[in-house]
């Protein structure tokens, strides 16, 4: 049996719902972003008990079929650019490699992604890129030219412009600021 999570977005997410879900007694045969595969629920579990356990840690489950897709659209895009998962093909472009792991049409998935959650996939991919972009800023590791290369930008400039827009300072001046202010992947959309 397959369950769908929503918030799950980094390996702590992982290790707290399985802990939490082995807990009330279930088997849980793996944990991936997003979603988990159990091998059913105890007799003296139901899938309310459930929700109410992911809930209090941050998560919920997702019971229809068109907020699962939102759920896996947003895991595979999460394990490709903050986790550099490297599972787009050379050269391939985000909606090319979404409609190859969905499975669907690429506008029928960027129309249900706005409507749902009240931006783009684009923009969504950006803020994304953004805040893995303040990741490598603070710990100050790479130079920009190696962060717009890890993260798939055509050049240092376009990254500049891109995280002036979305930040309102250029990447020199917030690794000079110093400042922590990322935001948490799970309130990007919406």
């Amino acid at each position: 049996m397959t369950l769908t999570i929503r918030n799950m977005v980094c390996g702590r997410c992982k290790r707290v719902v399985r802990e939490e879900l082995e807990k009330l007694g279930i088997n849980v045969r793996s944990v991936e972003l997003g979603e988990v595969e159990i091998e059913g629920l105890p007799p003296t579990v139901s899938l309310d008990a459930v929700r109410e356990v992911l809930r209090a840690n941050e998560f919920d489950l997702v019971d229809n079929r068109r907020q699962s897709l939102l759920e896996q659209m947003k895991a595979l895009l999460v394990n490709e650019i903050q986790h550099g998962k490297g599972e787009r093909r050379n050269s391939e472009n985000f909606s090319a490699f979404l409609e190859r792991k969905m499975g669907y049409d690429y506008s029928f998935l960027s129309h249900l992604f706005s409507a749902n959650e009240g931006i783009t996939i684009e923009k969504y991919i950006i803020a994304l890129k953004t805040e893995k972009v303040k990741e490598y800023l603070r710990y100050d590791e790479l130079s920009l030219s190696e962060i717009a290369f890890r993260l798939g930008y055509s050049s240092s400039q376009h990254l500049s412009n891109q995280f002036r827009q979305v930040t309102g300072q250029t990447p020199g001046g917030y690794r000079k600021a110093a400042q922590a202010n990322r935001k948490e992947l799970d309130k990007l959309t919406g």
